[in-house]
């Protein structure tokens, strides 16, 4: 931690004042103490778990039925548009949320509103053609 202190000190602009790296040293420590705690993590489990393997424990699990065919299940591909969708407007609700805050602050004007219309045109644009398309008809 002093090397992080001493480099961030000697790129420091003004005496007493933090770098510009130390923001990113602090980042890139907390990253690093992160990944270190997994892998302690991780290592301890390998070190303290039971290892008694019988060919009943190597089965798959199947809620109390053995297992029987094979292990791949095929799934309608409606199930993974309808996903898609979601995230679609889950990220619309990302961008929407935030642009309401922001709005009302001076300087914010009709430009920003322009843009949020645009952006909410695009969507609309994608629904319509997966409307069009019978991609949210349930049947």
């Amino acid at each position: 931690m002093e090397v992080l202190a001493a480099a961030a000190a000697a790129a420091s602009p003004r005496p007493g004042q933090p770098g510009y790296f130390h923001g990113y040293a602090v980042v890139g420590l907390v990253a690093v103490i992160g990944v270190l705690f997994v892998a302690a993590a991780f290592g301890g489990n390998q070190l303290l778990r039971p290892y008694a393997p019988t060919p009943e424990k190597l089965l798959a699990y199947e809620c109390g039925v053995d297992p029987v065919g094979e292990g791949w299940a095929h799934t309608q591909i409606r199930y993974y548009v309808y996903a898609y969708l979601y995230v679609i407007f889950a990220v619309d609700a990302i961008y929407l949320f935030p642009w309401a805050t922001v709005f009302a602050l001076p300087g914010f004007g009709a430009g920003t509103l322009v843009e949020m219309f645009v952006f909410l045109g695009f969507l609309s644009v994608g629904l319509l053609y997966a409307w069009k398309k019978g991609v949210l008809a349930w049947t």
